[in-house]
């Protein structure tokens, strides 16, 4: 299996989905994909179809404009929840939405998501909430209204394709404010004792096959209450360097 765990891969303030090559990443995920691949559009709210069959959409239209077409498409969400081991076979390429990881993480626990990709030999490509929930053990960043409670759950079991906690689009939120408490440092910084968050840009991304785990671009190492510049644009770190 090979894992793109990415921000977002798209370019920023584009009026319609294009891919961004940023960090040279239409050009990996081009290597990786077989041609006229099979793909899996897979939700991170099962309750809006709308939504997920346009991101599914938007997602064949900005991989064509890129010469990678798919010979089929699907979408996974509550309305086909009971074929998603089906679809997943049926599959050489599956990308896991952005939007709310605790949402999005009880779906994949409900239609048991973590076992069925035992063994899937295919490309998976997260966007931002579906590369959280790639982890082991999913660090839920607090996001919405009300989550900064210390009795909101942090971490929770992921898809166990990786043991990369990413924190996405770190350029948008870096400076947010979340229930009057300043996201990073009042927050993400003291969740980290213990673990390793890597904060990532949008353009930045990690890859992740087999034989090694390589992250592209600006990051941020966040452990144990403190942050560090990791990594610059442009630069690319074989994760098995890093102590």
């Amino acid at each position: 299996m090979t894992v793109f765990l990415t921000s977002s891969p798209f370019v920023d303030g584009a009026d319609r989905a294009v891919l961004s090559n940023a960090n040279g990443f239409v050009d990996r995920i081009r290597e990786a994909l077989p041609p006229f691949c099979r793909a899996l559009f897979v939700c991170s709210d099962p309750e809006r179809h709308d939504l997920t069959c346009q991101f599914g959409t938007d997602m064949v239209s900005a991989f064509g404009d890129e010469g990678m077409y798919f010979s089929r498409y699907a979408v996974l969400d509550g309305t086909n929840a009971d074929e998603a081991e089906e679809l997943v076979a049926q599959s050489d390429f599956i990308v896991l939405a952005g939007g709310h990881v605790p949402t999005q993480n009880a779906f994949f626990r409900d239609i048991h998501l973590r076992e069925i990709l035992e063994g899937y030999e295919g490309v998976v490509m997260g966007i931002s909430a579906g590369s959280m929930n790639c982890a082991d053990e999913v660090y839920v960043q607090p996001e919405e209204e009300g989550e900064s409670d210390p009795d909101f759950q942090r971490f929770t079991a992921g898809l166990g394709l990786t043991g990369v906690n990413v924190l996405p689009h770190y350029q948008k939120v870096k400076d947010g404010i979340l229930d009057g408490l300043r996201l990073f440092e009042d927050i993400t910084y003291a969740d980290s004792w213990g673990h390793t968050f890597f904060a990532i840009p949008d353009g930045s991304y990690f890859c992740q096959d087999d034989e090694q785990l390589l992250l592209f671009g600006e990051s941020y190492l966040i452990r144990d209450g403190a942050l560090e510049p990791l990594t610059e644009d442009g630069e690319v770190l074989d994760m098995a360097e890093l102590d």
